[in-house]
């Protein structure tokens, strides 16, 4: 088993077959004490314990969703058993339960192994800066691993658990996911309850996931993304479906003058290829100017938020200053030089920038940028403990003042040897649709998995489909591109997700009256019908009201049922209509029908 892949299709695979999960456990423990990288977990459950875990599971249920599956959580997020440290060991505290997100995985089948280390306090984005020894970048021990989220990130790309919990309030859940070859996760803010978390900035923190593959992140985030009523920061989500990318692709990238890589030509080099890969799943790309955006990153850390992380450890930094490290008491200490009016005027500059940035969004699906400029060594960091640390937040720290969601996606490795990564980015809740983008990169780039040698599994087949926010609208007769009424769509900025079929208990007719023609469509019994070509089209809400409002009777608008197993709304019509109307069923389609009329 030691050789076994721990992405979730290879363990689902390999349960189904039989394999045990205390087998698994106890061959992730021989990994982990194998790995020679003693800065990864600040804890580990005793063995024993986690045995238990296996052992509470009993026969294999795929029902559960993440059954055996074994994960790590970041030490600033409890779990019941091992202290809370948050890097600080004299800030430590034993919680009495599981932080929501971590019960809602427990529940789900899933098997904890141990708390990973992190700067003190979730504070750095080099994931150095912490009392322990620091955890080595799975690559090159010379580059940092990434932070804050350091020993996260390491665990799953050693490929010691198949994913692990992380924090994210400026870029923790994706920075050390690029560095080590891994996806990052960094869902919509509110999705997945921060209770039983320690906050680092309250009102921004999200739990992150990295995992191996963007199918395994998407997986793991449906189960937590669960509302939590005691989170006052909660908000109900619906994690939607990964479909497929939709047609025409737009993504928007950086300007010249965006593409920030400190001189590094490998770094920007291989963000040139991995526009090209881009283009080539399909993507229309366009260049945008990026400067509202990095004026939003420099609030984070250059205005008052820094008041919220002073405000999570006050206790602490006003009695024992000592016991943060240097750079930490440094960083965090730096809001004693903000005044309340500083607070207000930052954030009257942050909803001018929310609002400047909002009409960017209806050109585009996702902002694809580089995850991090450049790898920044050790030796960068002990030379200059702020420059790296701010350089790696260029791309990062305006997305959760943004409200914005993000996936850090790995893509063809530098010139060098060392990853590289893009990270897509969306509005809040449209977390579906960028796993739906990142999934067909990381398949067409991706070399490996992590720091394994095992190849990414393949793709499973699926539909392209409406994010959340949209309606989806299936269409039969002349409203088909190409065809009479088309523009009734296209006015509305209406866009095609999908050609595709009805299930086979439908019949087509010609309806008397026009020009132009008009069919209906009907539902009959099994066995009676026939599959009908549809399109699928996707609406905002006001365009579909305005669309629907045209539609005449006899027609109406009901719920269609295609072949690939979505309900789309589509037409349907009253079946008094029909009664001498020309049944064209047996042409399986309008647009073969009109065909048949020419010829």
């Amino acid at each position: 088993m030691s050789d076994l892949s721990l992405d979730l299709k290879s363990l689902r695979q390999t349960y189904a077959a039989g394999a045990s999960p205390a087998a698994l456990v106890k061959d992730v423990f021989a990994r982990v004490a194998a790995c020679g990288d003693p800065g990864i977990f600040i804890a580990l459950l005793p063995q024993d314990e986690a045995l238990k875990y296996a052992a509470a599971l009993g026969s294999y249920d795929p029902a559960k969703p993440l059954w055996g599956v074994p994960f790590a959580v970041k030490d600033n997020i409890d779990l019941a058993g091992l202290p809370t440290t948050a890097a600080c060991p004299q800030f430590a505290y034993s919680p009495a339960r599981h932080a929501f997100a971590v019960q809602r995985l427990v529940e789900a089948g899933a098997i904890p192994i141990g708390k990973t280390n992190l700067d003190q306090f979730a504070t750095g984005l080099v994931g150095v800066r912490t009392p322990y020894s620091a955890p080595r970048n799975a690559f090159d021990p010379a580059v940092i691993p990434g932070g804050s989220s350091s020993g996260s990130a390491i665990a799953v790309a050693r490929g010691l658990v198949s994913f692990a919990l992380g924090t994210d309030t400026a870029g923790s859940g994706r920075v050390p996911a690029g560095l080590n070859n891994l996806v990052g996760l960094k869902p919509t803010l509110g999705a997945i309850s921060t209770s039983g978390a320690v906050p680092a900035c309250r009102t921004l923190d999200c739990i992150s996931i990295f995992a191996l593959t963007v199918d395994d992140s998407f997986d793991v985030f449906q189960v937590m993304a669960c509302y939590d009523v005691d989170d006052p920061y909660a908000r109900p989500s619906l994690p939607g479906v990964v479909g497929a990318p939709t047609p025409a692709l737009r993504l928007a990238i950086p300007d010249a003058k965006g593409r920030i890589f400190g001189g590094d030509a490998r770094s920007e080099a291989a963000f040139a290829r991995a526009v090209e890969d881009a283009r080539a799943i399909g993507a229309v790309i366009r260049e945008i100017d990026m400067t509202p955006f990095f004026e939003t990153a420099r609030l984070l850390y250059e205005g008052p938020w820094v008041a919220e992380r002073y405000e999570a450890v006050r206790a602490l930094i006003e009695t024992k200053p000592e016991a943060l490290l240097d750079v930490t008491r440094k960083i965090i200490g730096g809001a004693a030089k903000f005044s309340a009016a500083d607070t207000f005027a930052a954030l009257y500059k942050l909803q001018a920038l929310k609002r400047g940035t909002q009409s960017l969004w209806r050109d585009m699906d996702a902002l694809m940028v580089p995850t991090f400029p450049r790898p920044r060594s050790v030796a960068d960091l002990a030379a200059d403990p702020i420059g790296p640390n701010s350089e790696l937040g260029v791309y990062t720290n305006f997305v959760n003042l943004l409200d914005l969601c993000a996936l850090a996606v790995p893509v063809r490795f530098r010139d060098d040897g060392f990853p590289n990564s893009v990270t897509f980015i969306a509005p809040a809740g449209q977390d579906a649709r960028l796993a739906a983008i990142g999934a067909p990169l990381q398949a067409r780039c991706a070399e490996k998995l992590g720091a394994t040698t095992h190849p990414q599994p393949a793709l499973p087949a699926r539909v392209a489909t409406a994010p959340p926010g949209e309606i989806e609208l299936a269409v039969v007769g002349a409203h088909l591109s190409g065809m009479a009424l088309n523009e009734e769509l296209t006015s509305r900025a209406a866009r095609f997700l999908r050609a595709g079929k009805t299930t086979a208990d439908y019949r087509l007719f010609a309806l008397p009256g026009g020009p132009p023609r008009r069919p209906g469509l009907l539902r009959v019994a099994d066995g009676a019908g026939h599959a009908i070509d549809v399109e699928v089209w996707a609406l905002t809400p006001e365009a579909f009201a305005a669309f629907v409002a045209n539609v005449p009777a006899p027609l109406g608008i009901g719920v269609s049922r295609l072949a690939d197993g979505t309900r789309p709304k589509g037409f349907i019509v009253e079946s008094e209509a029909t009664i001498g109307a020309q049944d064209i069923s047996s042409w399986g389609g309008w647009r073969a029908y009109i065909k048949s009329l020419a010829a």
